[in-house]
């Protein structure tokens, strides 16, 4: 599994399996994605089917919807402040978190999180997926 980072400096391309940068583009910028959700404090959110997934301004960093943003639960209990989400096209219950420096990854639709402790990345801006391979 791979992603793209933006960060202040470019976007990396990081193997999420192996935590390590395997390509990187100087002052690259990645597109910004646009989901709109009618939420309070909304940093950033990324969708796909029914499923979505903001970053909110708050404690806990995550809210998740399972039925297009009709009901919402709490998520990431213990994550730090967010910047960035990322819902995986191809196996939705894959989403990355994108904090200032650290990514975190979750196989379960966002209920756990583990961080991707052996890579930091200084002033993470925005995440996106990459050639899925799961």
């Amino acid at each position: 599994m791979r992603a793209a980072v933006e960060t202040g400096e470019g976007v990396a391309v990081v193997d999420l399996e192996d935590e390590e940068i395997v390509e990187f583009e100087d002052g690259a910028t990645l597109d910004e994605r646009t989901v709109t959700v009618e939420l309070p404090l909304v940093v950033a959110a990324d969708a796909s089917g029914a499923l979505v997934v903001a970053v909110v301004s708050r404690r806990p960093p995550l809210v998740v919807s399972r039925d297009a943003g009709s009901t919402w639960r709490e998520s990431g209990h213990g994550l730090p402040p967010g910047r960035d989400v990322a819902i995986s096209p191809d196996h939705p219950d894959v989403i990355l978190f994108a904090a200032k420096t650290r990514l975190y990854l979750s196989r379960d639709g966002g209920r756990f999180w583990n961080p991707l402790a052996a890579l930091e990345l200084d002033g993470i801006r925005r995440i996106t997926w990459v050639g899925e391979e799961i």
